[in-house]
């Protein structure tokens, strides 16, 4: 897990592949602000982003996921949200596929979370569970992006 601000990307210490994506024009805060919500793929890239609204809820409502092949960078574009997560691989535990490559712990034990706000962003590896829009004082709209990046990306 990589956690910064779409403003100071160079204290993120990113991987160049992660990098190169977030310092794209298209890629920047104001950008994505301005974006219309849907998904979005750059034509040729392996990646795309998801930007939308969701609703926050208490953490004990909300699910625990993994993904095998696909990299999340998730970035706040207004509002904010609390993600829970843990340090150790989620690969292995019992789980659940949802959707294709989508796990959700069936027993999820997460030590640690992250309050997200406007610009703030956070990537969660293959096998990193994470417990995201979990509410920060109460249930509320808050709109994101979503990155999807293929894991095979990070081997190049």
């Amino acid at each position: 897990m990589i956690a910064g601000h779409l403003r100071a990307l160079a204290l993120a210490t990113l991987p160049d592949v992660l990098l190169s994506i977030l310092t794209l024009p298209e890629c920047s805060l104001e950008a994505l602000c301005a974006r219309e919500d849907g998904r979005f793929q750059p034509e040729g890239a392996a990646w795309f982003c998801h930007i939308g609204n969701a609703n926050t809820s208490p953490a004990a409502d909300r699910h625990t996921e993994f993904h095998h092949d696909w990299l999340d960078i998730q970035v706040v574009l207004e509002g904010k949200e609390i993600i829970g997560f843990d340090t150790r691989s989620a690969i292995g535990q019992p789980a659940t596929e949802r959707k294709p490559d989508l796990f959700i712990l069936d027993n999820p034990a997460l030590h640690n979370e992250i309050l997200l706000r406007s610009g703030d962003f956070v990537t969660f590896a293959p096998g990193e569970p994470h417990r995201a829009l979990c509410c920060a004082t109460h249930p509320a709209v808050v709109r994101k992006a979503v990155f999807k990046v293929p894991a095979s990306a990070l081997k190049e």
